[in-house]
């Protein structure tokens, strides 16, 4: 039995790594892609909400207070002053991108301000400013300003301060930032990965030999289905855990380019061989319940391109569920939440991600998945045993 189970998954394999243009398409080009994608992406995103330090951000006012006016100063900021008829030609060109920020101050500021009495029930002095958030620059001078205004506001009447001293105030840990952000976007992506790779080896394995017609020279074969299913489940599980290592090593790497300020408190090595080392028997388990479960639909397919288009659902399925790994604060803990295929293996990953797992519950998850994974194999055992499946036309 066993020597037929290898000699199946050998020829599975072989087909597979005997074309390398397949091979590096599907083992090594995900990878590499992303890994590319998040980079550019990052540097993008960093490009679009940063502005360069020797830019000289373009400002104008109405009515500037002088004591604002030595603030913005010291601060490196320097308004233009404008009447109050301008203010409607100002915000034409804010809306051209040509001005960053309009700032209009109601006439004697700072004696409206020393004046004003909260408890009076009138309102305070408005400051009225003006900018386009669809431009980085006018962003940043507004945020800046907004600072500064804040800042002025505070010196008029300091009580206290807050968190104004030299010491560090936000006592998370890199290892608890890794944890909250790995927890958050990988487990969903891990799970698409692994699915894109079983989808990328599954309808060719069933649904091509059926089309190509050498499907009947195996089933006439005096092997048992049970044999032809399992040796073809476990080649293509092999292949598709390539696949989807490849893309999980290149969105790891890739993840803090793609995070871009936040990158400097993101580090995998927070992670210990055993995390990963639980986090791949989770990944295996759930490779070989998803490659079983792509099998069984390619069954029915009459051709790849039939098998592929049926397997959309269950991709659309997964994807919710690795969606889910974003909601909630860490894993799961009670114990049926890891009997449920695929939410179970979602939960194990944000668990490991988190340091927060047990690992009676990564065992009930790779039972589970087991368990589903034979009684998949079974079916399918059944569906290799059907001539109206099998040679359907």
């Amino acid at each position: 039995m066993k020597n037929r189970i290898g000699t199946i998954a050998k020829k599975e394999l072989a087909r597979f790594f005997g074309d390398k243009r397949v091979a590096l398409t599907t083992l090594l080009l995900p990878g590499i892609l992303i890994y590319v994608l998040y980079t550019f992406m990052g540097s993008a995103l960093s490009n679009m909400y940063s502005v360069d330090d020797a830019y000289a951000f373009r400002l104008s006012a109405v009515n500037l207070p002088a004591s604002i006016q030595s603030a913005a100063e010291a601060g490196g900021l320097s308004f233009s002053p404008i009447g109050q008829d301008q203010v409607d030609s100002a915000k034409q060109e804010l809306e051209d991108k040509e001005l960053d920020l309009c700032a209009v101050f109601p006439e004697n500021f700072d004696e409206a301000m020393t004046a004003y009495d909260s408890s009076s029930g009138q309102p305070a002095p408005q400051v009225s400013l003006y900018f386009n958030s669809t431009s980085s620059t006018s962003s940043q001078a507004y945020q800046l300003v907004t600072g500064l205004l804040d800042g002025y506001e505070s010196a008029l009447a300091n009580k206290f301060d807050v968190n104004h001293g030299g010491e560090t105030y936000d006592l998370a840990s890199q290892k608890d930032t890794t944890g909250t952000v790995f927890a958050s976007m990988l487990p969903m992506l891990l799970m698409l990965f692994l699915f894109s790779g079983c989808m990328a080896v599954a309808p060719e394995s069933i649904a091509g030999e059926k089309e190509r017609g050498t499907i009947a020279t195996l089933l006439v074969t005096p092997m048992k289905r049970s044999d032809l299913a399992i040796g073809k489940i476990l080649a293509l599980a092999l292949i598709a855990l390539l696949s989807g290592i490849s893309s999980a090593l290149g969105t790891v790497l890739a993840l803090p380019k793609l995070m871009g300020a936040a990158s400097d408190q993101l580090n995998a090595n927070v992670y210990t061989p055993a995390d990963y080392a639980l986090l791949g028997v989770v990944i295996l388990s759930s490779v070989l319940l998803l490659i079983t479960l792509i099998s069984l639909v390619s069954c029915f397919a009459r051709t790849i391109k039939e098998a592929q288009t049926a397997v959309i659902p269950l991709m659309i399925v997964v994807m919710f569920i690795g969606i889910t790994a974003m909601f909630g604060d860490g894993a799961r803990t009670e114990w049926f939440y890891y009997l449920i295929p695929l939410y179970n293996s979602v939960q194990c990953m944000v668990g490991i991600f988190s340091f927060d797992i047990e690992p009676a519950l990564i065992l009930a998850t790779v039972l589970s998945n087991l368990v589903y994974t034979g009684m998949g194999v079974f079916l399918l055992t059944k569906m290799f045993n059907s001539e109206r499946i099998m040679f359907s036309k």
